[in-house]
């Protein structure tokens, strides 16, 4: 490849992976070009304040680790960040209809009514577990259940993977979905011990233990509009649908802006767009779509509902992070967040904020009712979790159709698909939540490892 002061990389879709692709690539001194379908930057890192309410339409927090750390540091956000309110730390699971803490520690896991004897035993029992290499990929709630028991399937993976992914832990593949379990139990037997491992090995890193958690005073969208902002002008083009994709020396891309189709060259390219685009980009000049199988990876729809009440509305005292619900409890939610506990500045004085979640693989028709439905669907379930009396007096409702990607069994067969195309032509780029981890960190990962490989 030529120097990077020549070298012209284009990048398609201006989420967080692209965006924070493109910042470093510019910093390096290559010339970029992001070109982005919708109307703005960000993808699902959309925050809006009104009212004296601040509300999150995709994540509402971020697990503040090493590379978002670093990258944070670079756009001189750090005062901007927000930690995480102390309270945090308090977790809930609904058992029996009500929200029960979760145990922050062994002595308290075997005081703890969300589980019974059985599972209780099971923990000390799965630290004998030796290594084990898996000839074939297995679900991650089949994992589990040859460590422990299927209570702990019910009561805390499944609804673990209802709050990150919206899904289902008996469709989920340990190795693409869960890759840190997959490898523990191979180097270690024991989950826990092989747990245990990787956060003494963080800490030998000087990476501590958990990441803590962060948003920004004027929320996580703070991230994405500073990464755009910091683009070279005219380097990003919004309404901007790229159509087709000529490999070659250069690549040229052909794509249609204001009614417009137009085309460019480019010494390389980078697709980080979601699964759904990749899908329907055409390669070459016989209008191949090499990436169509994409298309069928399963994204369900997500509804997230964030309601203003006066605090004398809810009759729980909302100390902490928030709870889940395990499909078990036959609730239409599927999880609470405590907004305004969970950071400041998200509700007025007097006031608190919850955000709900709706959908996702348990119960996909829920998240495509309208908002007045769906309020009344979930009425029931307020009030019995959080004591909730009378109508919200502030509703958002954000509906995402495909919200997040589904590393199921077999996702390798379209990981294999995007590494083939790689190999076709030199020079091309592909990332993004379908490839290599749903969440925000994950995302500015694989940004940072796309802007290394096309300079390398």
């Amino acid at each position: 490849m030529s120097d990077a002061t020549t070298t012209h990389v284009a990048i398609v879709g201006a989420g967080i992976t692209g965006l924070t692709a493109a910042f470093k690539l510019a910093h390096r001194g290559c010339r970029v070009t992001v070109f982005e379908k919708g109307p703005q930057p960000g993808g699902s890192l959309r925050s809006t304040a009104e009212d004296g309410w601040l509300h999150e339409a995709g994540p509402n927090s971020l697990q503040y680790g090493k590379e978002l750390k670093t990258l944070i540091a670079e756009l001189g956000l750090e005062g901007e960040v927000v930690p995480a309110a102390p309270q945090a730390k308090r977790r809930f699971l609904v058992r029996g209809g009500r929200f029960v803490p979760v145990p922050a520690s062994p002595p308290a896991f075997l005081k703890s009514p969300l589980f019974g004897l059985r599972t209780k035993l099971s923990l000390p029992l799965e630290l004998l577990s030796r290594p084990r290499v898996r000839t074939t990929d297995l679900s991650l709630a089949e994992l589990v259940r040859s460590h422990f028991t299927q209570e702990l399937v019910d009561y805390a993976v499944n609804p673990l993977v209802a709050g990150v992914y919206a899904g289902d832990p008996e469709k989920l593949s340990v190795r693409h979905a869960f890759p840190s379990l997959w490898q523990a139990e191979r180097s270690h037997g024991s989950l826990i011990r092989g747990m245990m491992a990787a956060a003494k090995a963080r800490k030998a890193a000087g990476e501590g233990g958990m990441p803590p958690l962060i948003s920004f005073k004027r929320g996580l969208q703070t991230l994405t509009d500073t990464l755009a902002a910091r683009l070279p002008a005219g380097s990003l083009k919004l309404n901007a649908a790229v159509e087709t994709l000529l490999p070659g020396r250069p690549h040229r891309i052909v794509w249609r802006q204001d009614g417009q189709t137009r085309s460019g060259e480019f010494d390389a390219v980078v697709l980080a767009a979601p699964a759904s685009a990749l899908a329907q980009l055409t390669v070459g000049t016989l209008g191949e779509r090499p990436l169509a199988s994409l298309e069928n990876i399963p994204h369900p729809p997500v509804t997230s509902l964030f309601l203003g009440y006066k605090r004398d509305q809810i009759v729980h005292p909302l100390d902490g992070f928030g709870g889940l619900v395990p499909a078990l409890e036959k609730r239409q939610v599927l999880g609470i967040l405590f907004s305004s506990t969970l950071f400041p500045g998200r509700a007025p004085d007097g006031h608190v904020a919850l955000t709900v979640f709706v959908g996702g693989m348990r119960q996909p028709d829920l998240a495509r009712l309208a908002p007045a439905e769906l309020l009344a669907r979930i009425d029931a379930d307020l009030r019995d979790l959080v004591g909730v009396s009378g109508a919200p007096v502030f509703v958002r409702h954000s509906f995402w159709p495909r919200a997040i990607p589904q590393y199921v069994l077999g996702y390798e067969r379209w990981q294999e698909q995007m590494t083939a195309l790689e190999e076709r032509h030199a020079r091309l780029f592909i990332g993004g939540n379908a490839r290599d981890g749903v969440s925000v960190p994950d995302c500015v990962k694989n940004g940072l490892k796309l802007a290394q490989r096309v300079a390398g």
